[in-house]
Parts: structure tokens; sequence; C-alpha cells
């Protein structure tokens, strides 16, 4: 399937999750995360999700984060360059939901993408070669680029993967790691 055709499908299977569903399935990509010999960085990067549109909860996420101490930074979109800034979240960040309904940080400390150590990565689909399929925007692999050659990238799926996605270019960055609720897959 092309891109575009497994935006559609999966978009759709994720209307058709029950708000329980995802976040039980949430909960489990949260503790296969723990499985990972991931925690001994300082700075990690996680989208806040959209509930809206049912992505991975990743409150979990967040939360074990906290608990380790580690340096969280979250992303904010320029859709006029298709580019992220990312921020070091503290207790002093306030989050506003732009008008595209993703929730990010309003202003705060700027952290750089050479100072990110891992990145936790949305997507609709991935496959067995760690290829994704994420919104068609580009935001992510764009920013994936700026960080340092050995950024550990980790994609969080809600589904099983697709055994190939077509069309794939060069600019698409494949991922390390995916975890699902059920597996870790490494690339």
């Amino acid at each position: 399937m092309t891109k575009s055709e497994i935006r559609k499908v999966y978009k759709s299977k994720r209307e058709e999750l029950k708000n329980d569903e995802v976040d039980d399935l949430s909960l489990k990509i949260a503790n296969q995360l723990l499985n990972l010999k991931i925690w001994d960085y300082a700075s990690y990067h996680i989208f806040l999700s959209i509930q809206e549109k049912k992505e991975i909860q990743t409150d979990y996420i967040l939360n074990i984060l906290s608990g380790k101490d580690k340096n969280i930074v979250v992303p904010k979109t320029n859709f006029n360059e298709n580019g992220l800034s990312h921020f070091l979240l503290t207790d002093n960040t306030t989050i506003k939901i732009n008008n595209w309904g993703i929730p990010e940080p309003l202003e705060g400390i700027e952290i750089t993408p050479k100072q990110i150590d891992v990145v936790f990565v949305p997507l609709l689909a991935f496959d067995l070669q760690g290829h994704r399929v994420g919104y068609g925007k580009g935001f992510y692999d764009r920013f994936l680029t700026e960080c340092k050659p050995e950024l550990i990238t980790i994609g969080l799926s809600l589904f099983p993967p697709i055994k190939k996605i077509e069309g794939i270019h060069s600019g698409d960055i494949p991922l390390k790691f995916v975890v699902s609720p059920n597996e870790i897959y490494k690339f």
C-alpha cells in the first residue's frame, strides 16, 4: 500500500477504537518501554497526544520520565515553515491546544535537536523495515535530520506492523525501535 492509502486505513482503524481501548493500549505500550535499555540518557523528546485523533496517550510515558527525573522535551509546531521547535517541559510550562488540536507549549526554555538523546515518534502505521507513516507533513522527518547521529528513535504504535510501505524515499528517516502494546520491534 502507498502512504496515502495507509494513512486513510489507519486513521479509520483509530476512529473505530473506543477511548478506554486507547487508554489500555497506551498503558501497555508504556509498560513495554520499561523493557528497553534507554533509561540512562538525559533528554527525552515526546509529543503530547491529540485525544480527538485517538493517538496513544503519552501521559503514562510522561509519568515514567518524570519519575526517573529525566529532561522532558515537547514540540511546538510551526505550520508556516512545516517545522518544529522544542521546549523543556517544566512545572512552569503552559500547554495550550493550537488551532489544529495539538497540545503544545506556549513558550519556555528552547532545546536544540542536538541536545536530545531519545525521541518518541508519533505514527499511524509502520512496516517491518522500520519505516513509518505519519500525518504526511514531514515534521518529524525534518526534525530527526537535525538531531545527532546516535539519537534513539522509538515509534509508538497502537497496531502491529504492515509488511511494507510503498513509496519510501531518501527523506524518510527509519526508526530504531517501534513499541506496540504486545511487542518491541528493533531495526
